[in-house]
């Protein structure tokens, strides 16, 4: 059965994409919940007219994207945490910790599942981690862990 997509749906498209789904799954999920509609010809017309708002939209995100990487790759990011007396850290640096450093030296907000790390630092010292923050923008993120 052909549906039209009204949202994003992972595993199966995006907003305004014609897909070929089982008729339970369309009958049972997407058309309750309005996720779908039924496609047939006259609907190819609103797919269209989805389709290009979605692209202005992703157009538009994506410039917003790449000012927040060039404004986060640019920008000197400080974290203080508590170390003992060789440089080890009590505790650790993680995610949460890098998104509200981000949002202290450049006010750009993001989420802690945009943030990738390595690993979690437990010591003292310079490293990097990266910041996806569109579809195919990755921020790389430098920051600098010094003792309190």
């Amino acid at each position: 059965m052909k549906v039209l997509l009204r949202n994003d749906i992972r595993g199966l498209g995006r907003r305004g994409d014609i897909v070929e789904v089982r008729k339970g799954y369309a009958r049972n999920f997407l058309f309750p919940s309005g996720a779908a509609l039924a496609a047939n010809d006259s609907i190819e017309l609103q797919a269209t007219s989805m389709r290009k708002a979605r692209d202005l939209k992703d157009a538009q995100s994506r410039a917003a994207a790449e000012t927040q990487k060039a404004t986060i790759e640019a920008a000197t990011i400080t974290l203080a945490a508590r170390a003992g007396a060789n440089g080890r850290l009590f505790g650790s640096v993680t995610e949460p910790d890098i998104v509200n450093a981000i949002r202290t030296a450049t006010s750009v907000s993001l989420e802690r599942s945009q943030i990738q790390m390595d690993e979690h630092i437990k010591e003292l010292g310079s490293f990097t981690a990266s910041a996806t923050l569109f579809d195919g923008v990755i921020a790389t993120v430098n920051y600098t862990v010094i003792a309190k």
